[in-house]
């Protein structure tokens, strides 16, 4: 099976039917992860094969959860936000990555596959600011549940919510919330061809 059919079928295990330009895209986004990061170390996964699972399936389990629009935070590479702004160009996604290398290659991304739903900012996100607030507030890999949602609530719409990917259910995270922060939901992600327990852990503000 070649890497389109492997991403498509990925998808497809995820509920998600993707055009073929979409895919190709998708690939392309892997691509140049790829020899960017022999360069400039982006991420401690090195095999193109293994990035379709690690990092494309496994962001892409988290778009059913998505509303825009979306704050993405210490997105690394774009890991998810870049990958759903591919995915629904309708998505307003905003990735905020205080690490320069990083920023610039979701420049480059930006720019090669002409993603104007995204804006990136090279900025740490507890000095980012923005007119309105966001729907989604989410994070991949960036800091406790604690850290995230107290860096990021001067950011969180009304109306908002937090998404944070992690393993397992972090219940000792989860017990140093703020006592304002709710958790509302944790989510399971199936996410194919992973061998690790996933789950997204959604939270709000309490009212």
């Amino acid at each position: 099976m070649d890497d389109a059919a492997a991403l498509a079928a990925h998808a497809q295990a995820l509920a998600l039917q993707l055009p073929d330009d979409t895919i190709a895209r998708l690939l392309q986004f892997r691509d140049e992860l790829a020899k960017w990061n022999r360069t400039y170390n982006l991420t401690a996964i090195r095999d193109p094969n293994a990035m379709l699972t690690a990092h494309l399936a496994d962001s892409l389990a988290l778009l059913p959860h998505v509303r825009g629009p979306l704050l993405d935070v210490g997105s690394g590479a774009g890991l998810p936000g870049l990958l759903l702004a591919i995915v629904q160009p309708e998505l307003a996604v905003t990735s905020v990555e205080a690490v320069d290398k990083k920023a610039r290659f979701q420049r480059h991304i930006k720019r090669l596959l002409a993603l104007d739903n995204a804006t990136v900012a090279a900025e740490r996100v507890e000095h980012f600011q923005s007119s309105a607030g966001f729907a989604t507030v989410t994070c991949r890999a960036f800091a406790s549940l604690a850290d995230f949602t107290r860096q990021t609530r001067h950011l969180l719409a009304a109306d908002g919510r937090w998404l944070a990917m992690k393993g397992r259910p972090p219940d000792d995270e989860i017990k140093g919330l703020d006592t304002d922060v709710t958790v509302s939901e944790i989510i399971p992600l199936q996410v194919p061809g992973l061998d690790a327990e996933r789950c997204v852990v959604v939270m709000e503000l309490a009212t």
